[in-house]
């Protein structure tokens, strides 16, 4: 949101909150500019030079894929062989595109790089063989790349495959410099929302460390609150030394004791019906309820392989970054707003990243990174550990849910869902307190409210939301909270559906009606063998559940789980059917691995997911600490693909909203007890 675009929002209600206005904006944060992508636009991502193609991404390539995707749509709409097409990831030198966020890469990015790769197409067949070229705006239908085809609907050879298992520098971490340096801030052990800056260290120490460079003390802008102390090294393995010798000493806010957070989003703490902002206004009747259920769902991390990193080197011309980020160019416009120089003198080239998940869309490292180079006069590598990822990013927010539903005659009449959670979208990492309080008067956040309007028929229907600011920054995670919300709704589901003694598929389907969604469950229910029921295992309690969702009204998902339990209460998750519908599919196998990697976070959010704290402040400090599903978590999963026509949707997050529903219901049918604390306890299922 542009800050024209806020105040306009806003009204006189931000004015008053702000007073003055001036001097307030003034300490407003650098905000992301997230243009609309046209075919006009999309030309800068196409170019032919003697006889070959070059495709500069117009997004991040974080493991979704998408260089593949937009590549095969290059060569269909081109008419060209898949070797004569070469994909280049972009830098701000090029127009500046969106951050890649909210499976929008096919949903927004195919059909004007198609328009721009028909108009490039036609130019050649003319003769025009240099110059600019001119998009005029073709039908829909009379695109080539939505044709199924030998290219589009297929699954070829991965662009990069080749590349990555065998190592060549495609990523952050891997990108070397001449001269090139190794360096680490240092933060205090303590929430970033506490002011902190470190007090005295032993340099004498470090310096007596081999391969020991430099302290730097200014080391660019604060993380929160937090300031750091940098280190700089001529060998990544000496910053570990270097930090222990430096033992630092940290100055850090004296304020009372931090509120424990479960306790600041507890939903019955909250004035019933009083929560702020509603999502369904729906005014349910007074009396008892026949199902009254809470959830609590923790705080966890996105979990990345890749813990962030990044490389800079001031010239004489500029600054020069390599970063693994979703938005290169926002993190260009906050390193020229921090370091006073003007935007064409920062060049952030984007690298493939190891796992995202919504977590690197700020700018941290790279800030880091370019302070420790300005100091040093040289290049500068920093790649945070991942005791940083999980202390000095953000996570998923904790939320705590109470659903209420009332039935006649098989059906729901009326329903109440309560929510209070943090702030997703305008995350705590990134906007100050005061600016999070008026986006709270105005308009809420709409990340928390993703996927609370339940995709039914719920008579008289109610869904509000509170976000509160916590120790530990919340942000976006893989779907932002239709994750969450929907393992609610799809629990309070399968309970009004055991209510009214109708089969969970059945209720379901009654209550349903967009027809995509009813097909999803249809097939899922064929694709599982639904009335079969799940297979006996021998020692333990076997059950079998479903549930389905809608992910940003544009994507359909229902899933089918098994589990088994055994005497010791240990849930195993036994097999695992999607059935999924995201539009005109261009590339299967793809959209396959998306929804597979979604049921994997299912599994997460249901067993492992946690991220543990202490004294209002992260203290994982490796996967041991917070760990993420194994292999040996996940069982064999089925994805059958409901392949249609248009309109063209995103596939990266649709799944979350139907798979964690599935599990908690598959235990319910296997224990007779509902799960409302996650992740899972075995304590609370032994027999």
């Amino acid at each position: 949101m542009r800050r024209r675009t806020f105040l306009k929002a806003a009204g006189g209600g931000l004015v008053a909150l702000i007073g003055a206005g001036a001097a307030v904006w003034s300490q407003a944060p650098i905000f992301p500019k997230r243009p609309a992508p046209d075919a006009a636009s999309a030309l800068g991502w196409i170019s032919h030079r003697d006889g070959a193609y070059v495709l500069t991404l117009p997004r991040i390539e974080m493991g979704q894929n998408i260089t593949t995707a937009l590549k095969q749509i290059a060569c269909a709409e081109l008419g060209t062989d898949w070797r004569r097409v070469t994909v280049e990831m972009h830098d701000t030198n090029m127009g500046r595109v969106r951050a890649t966020v909210g499976s929008e890469s096919i949903m927004h990015f195919a059909e004007p790089l198609a328009q721009a790769c028909a108009a490039l197409r036609d130019a050649l067949a003319s003769g025009q063989s240099e110059g600019e070229v001119t998009v005029v705006t073709r039908p829909f239908a009379d695109l080539r790349a939505f044709r199924a085809g030998p290219i589009v609907g297929a699954s070829p050879e991965i662009a990069h495959g080749r590349a990555i298992v065998t190592g060549a520098p495609l990523y952050a971490a891997d990108v070397t410099r001449p001269g090139m340096l190794y360096g680490r801030v240092l933060r205090a052990p303590a929430s970033t929302e506490l002011t902190s800056r470190p007090r005295r260290w032993n340099s004498r120490a470090a310096r007596a460390v081999p391969g020991f460079v430099a302290i730097v003390e200014d080391c660019g802008p604060p993380i929160g609150k937090a300031r750091g102390l940098g280190i700089v090294t001529s060998r990544p393995g000496a910053l570990d030394p270097v930090a222990r010798a430096l033992a630092v000493e940290w100055d850090m806010d004296d304020a009372a004791p931090l509120p424990d957070m479960a306790m600041l989003i507890d939903v019955d703490a909250h004035a019933p019906g009083g929560l702020p902002h509603l999502v369904l206004d729906g005014a349910p009747q007074d009396g008892l309820w026949d199902v009254d259920m809470r959830l609590d769902i923790p705080l966890a991390a996105h979990g990345p392989i890749e813990p962030r990193a990044a490389v800079a080197e001031w010239q004489e011309d500029g600054l020069s970054v390599w970063s693994g980020t979703q938005d290169a160019f926002y993190v260009r416009d906050v390193l020229a707003d921090a370091f006073s120089v003007t935007q064409d003198r920062v060049v952030v080239t984007s690298c493939r990243v190891g796992g995202a998940f919504g977590g690197k869309t700020l700018c941290t490292v790279e800030a880091e990174a370019a302070a420790l180079s300005r100091a040093t006069s040289a290049p500068v590598k920093i790649q945070w550990t991942r005791a940083q990822e999980y202390a000095l990013g953000f996570h998923r927010p904790p939320s705590s849910h109470r659903i209420r539903a009332r039935l006649a005659e098989g059906r729901i009449t009326d329903w109440d869902h309560a929510q209070v959670s943090s702030h997703i979208l305008f995350t705590g990492a990134g906007v100050p307190a005061w600016l999070q309080t008026g986006t709270d008067m105005v308009i809420g956040d709409p990340g928390v409210a993703r996927g609370m309007a339940a995709p039914y028929k719920l008579g008289r229907a109610r869904a509000a939301y509170d976000a509160i600011r916590l120790s530990v920054h919340a942000g976006p995670w893989r779907g932002l909270g239709a994750g969450p919300n929907g393992l609610a709704i799809e629990s309070a589901i399968d309970e009004a559906a055991r209510v009214a003694g109708v089969d969970p598929l059945s209720f379901r389907l009654d209550h349903v009606t967009d027809p995509r969604l009813s097909d999803v469950l249809v097939r899922v229910a064929a694709l599982s063998d639904w009335s079969s029921g799940p297979p006996q295992v021998a020692g333990a309690r076997t059950g079998r559940g479903v549930a389905c969702g809608i992910y940003k009204d544009t994507s359909y998902a229902a899933v089918v789980a098994d589990v088994a339990v055994d005497a010791c209460g240990s849930v195993r998750v036994t097999r695992l059917w999607c059935a999924h519908d995201c539009g005109f599919v261009i590339n299967p196998d793809q959209v396959r691995a998306q929804c597979e990697g979604n049921l994997a976070w299912s599994v997460g959010m249901i067993l492992t997911d946690d991220l543990p704290t202490q004294q209002g402040r992260v203290v994982a400090e490796t996967f041991a600490d917070a760990p993420i599903p194994r292999m040996t978590d996940l069982p064999e999963i089925t994805v059958d693909l409901i392949e249609g026509t248009g309109p063209l949707s995103g596939a990266g997050e649709t799944a979350i909203v139907a798979g964690p529903g599935a599990i908690a219901n598959a235990l319910r049918a296997a224990t007779g007890r509902r799960a409302t604390r996650f992740p899972l306890q075995p304590t609370e299922f032994a027999l």
